[in-house]
């Protein structure tokens, strides 16, 4: 076990602690002995860009919001959907869901949590006015009128959502969904306090102003540098919450970080440098772990009229995708329990079976020769004119180190030339949606456990289809896919199609590889999504 001295934060983001934790020495339902030090700290890779939850699009937000805001439901620690706000739920046929609130959830200001504050929010996501980057989610849970508000056909106000009375909320899809309480769990769908919002307009996410639901409240944000929150003492169950603050720092360089961590500096790194994993899972037995996680990693093209003409053609992108040695990336780079990827669903998706992909059951050298034909029968390759490409990434020495070793692939055995360049992470985000990119670095994580969270970004208006793939028969099955007797089988007909014409590039399935602290129990190691909620940890004391 690494023995650890335990980072103590400024007492000016301390809160009183409620009168049943204070009188705590040992957890009451597992009997171990606590440690007087309750904080929790992690590394984050980038600066969040918003902590709105209508706004937030990507995965570092998430994690923040998370503590901050509670929704409907929650997640326990093996993904399982149970109370949140309401402390009960109950559905008709699918299509009618009916959510009974808590009486005693109120915000950090005292007020109560209410069902109007949740229908605001919701009508405020979907509003085209907000510009939300996750409207389209309020579109896929199938509320009845999201798709009409979000064409400018009809008001926000008549999203399929109600408010019956102060602590009942009854919701009407336009399609049966079992998995609705699942989605619900995303930030977009969380509740925000109407009058702070209208008061401090933009501004309404700052330290000073914001008023939240959650587990925490905001303490402070030092843009690049960290992020802190305290607990919440109006929370409704607020006595169960041991960890007392949270900070995250961040840090862009992972080698920085991992030193920063053995350092003693925070309790949480995720993901660890790339091919580190066996090493430290060796020297930190008590604390490196690899779980699986369900993003995919990706390569897009950029398909818009206007980008690179070699890149409209099939045979390119196939050719590219095939001479990417997968098992190199996942053995060699990154070496953490990742698996190669041929197709985008997530391999561990809830209920989904991977359907036969013809390139994924080649060898390298039959992808390979294959790769080589293509090119030159399109005119590029040896002897034909040559082709130099811009790959585009955050910045991150993982992402460097594959970018790198992939583009050394496409040019010893195609000849392509590529560029490589990266971005700190919102300018990144902001190229990668205005097009100016050849190929981009790219992740999706799964918002809820089905197949459908991940080929919904397919569709060819997606708000994330940044790539701009269009595939008219992919969009007809995404149109009946959910409300079909055998989704799986559309999800399957989806991925064939995909790799028919290389829509994208599968590179690999995430394991979530990490090191975290052995006095912090309570982690949710069997949640794929990797939705971790700090009101379930605790920090036992030091042996």
């Amino acid at each position: 076990m690494k023995r650890r001295t335990l980072l103590a934060l400024s007492t000016s983001l301390m809160v009183a602690a409620g009168p049943l934790w204070a009188q705590l020495t040992e957890h009451p339902e597992t009997g171990e002995p606590l440690a007087e030090n309750q904080t929790f700290s992690y590394r984050l890779l980038d600066q969040f860009p918003t902590l709105d939850p209508a706004l937030n699009e990507e995965t570092a937000g998430f994690h923040a919001i998370r503590q901050l805001f509670e929704a409907l439901v929650s997640q326990d620690a093996d993904g399982n959907i149970i109370p949140g706000v309401a402390e009960s739920w109950e559905n008709e046929d699918y299509t009618k869901w009916t959510f009974t609130l808590r009486q005693d959830a109120k915000w950090s200001n005292g007020d109560p949590v209410t069902a109007n504050d949740f229908i605001y929010a919701w009508q405020r996501a979907v509003d085209p006015a907000t510009a939300s980057p996750y409207a389209w989610y309020i579109e896929l849970s199938s509320i009845e009128n999201a798709a009409e508000i979000l064409a400018g056909e009809a008001e926000p106000s008549t999203l399929g959502a109600t408010a019956v009375d102060d602590y009942t909320i009854e919701v009407n899809l336009t399609q049966p969904l079992p998995f609705f309480p699942s989605i619900i769990t995303y930030a977009t769908f969380m509740p925000v306090h109407q009058a702070t919002v209208e008061e401090h307009g933009d501004g309404w996410t700052d330290p000073e102003n914001m008023v939240s639901n959650g587990p925490y409240i905001l303490s402070e944000i030092a843009l690049n540098e960290f992020w802190s929150a305290a607990k919440n003492p109006e929370y409704w169950d607020a006595d169960s919450v041991i960890i007392e603050e949270i900070t995250g720092f961040i840090i862009n360089d992972v080698n920085q970080a991992l030193t920063r961590w053995e350092a003693d500096e925070f309790d949480l790194i995720e993901p660890l440098p790339a091919g580190s994993f066996p090493r430290l899972e060796e020297q930190y037995p008590d604390e490196a772990t690899s779980v699986s996680r369900l993003c995919s990693y990706y390569y897009q093209f950029n398909q818009r009229e206007d980008a690179h003409p070699a890149l409209q053609n099939p045979d390119v992108r196939r050719a590219l995708s095939l001479a990417v040695d997968r098992d190199v990336i996942v053995d060699q780079i990154l070496q953490g329990g990742q698996l190669p990827a041929y197709n985008f669903i997530h391999a561990n998706t809830a209920g989904f079976e991977v359907p036969e992909i013809d390139y994924a059951s080649m060898t390298q050298a039959e992808r390979d020769e294959e790769a080589k034909q293509l090119l030159e029968e399109a005119g590029f390759g040896e002897g034909g004119e040559p082709l130099e490409f811009e790959l585009i990434y955050n910045t991150s020495e993982s992402h460097k180190q594959i970018a790198t070793v992939i583009s050394q692939m496409w040019k010893q055995k195609l000849g392509v030339d590529i560029s490589l360049t990266n971005y700190e992470w919102s300018t990144y985000l902001d190229l990668r949606k205005a097009g100016n990119f050849d190929l981009a670095r790219s992740g999706w994580c799964a918002d809820y456990n089905e197949g459908s969270t991940f080929v919904k970004i397919l569709k060819t208006d997606h708000e994330n289809n940044d790539g701009k793939y269009s595939n008219p028969e992919i969009d007809s099955i995404l149109e009946t896919v959910l409300t079909s007797d055998d989704p799986n089988a559309g999800y399957a007909q989806i991925e064939e199609l995909l790799a028919a014409n290389m829509g994208m590039i599968p590179i690999y399935h995430y394991a979530n590889t990490f090191l975290l602290d052995s006095t912090i129990k309570g982690w949710p190691y069997n949640n794929a999504e990797n939705n971790w909620y700090v009101k379930d940890f605790y920090r036992v004391a030091a042996e």
